[in-house]
């Protein structure tokens, strides 16, 4: 099964140009640094909602109680 590939492209002033081999790297790196962000969020908001459930409130009653 083949895999659909996409190119990237920029603004270069009235120009639009494909990513550089570079921009294509550092592309690749801001893709798994943002995935780890997301998945590091979607982690909070579980625990979170753990200790919520745990103290059996929720979370705007949370908010009164820390405000």
């Amino acid at each position: 099964m083949a895999t659909q590939s996409h190119k990237l492209f920029t603004q270069d002033g009235n120009e639009y140009r494909e990513f550089t081999d570079a921009e294509y790297a550092q592309h690749a790196i801001d893709k798994i640094a943002y995935d780890a962000w997301i998945a590091e969020q979607a982690a909070k908001a579980v625990a979170k909602q753990a200790v919520l459930d745990r103290l059996g409130i929720t979370a705007d009653e949370a908010a009164l109680l820390l405000g």
